[in-house]
């Protein structure tokens, strides 16, 4: 995983699923959540970039 990824994730959830994923299905999806609550966000935000980096890495 990307530090500035993560950082970015958890700072602002949306951006670091943006930087990821670029405008994506996952993207919306972390925005409503963000919306919803913070912390939601930024679970799914980590969630996406490390599954990403999973994805890379294999």
């Amino acid at each position: 995983m990307k530090i500035i990824n993560i950082i970015a994730a958890i700072l602002l959830p949306p951006l670091g699923v943006f930087m990821t994923m670029g405008v994506s299905q996952a993207l919306v999806i972390n925005i409503l959540l963000t919306l919803l609550g913070w912390i939601p966000g930024v679970i799914h935000a980590l969630w996406i970039i490390s599954k990403r980096s999973e994805q890379n890495i294999a």
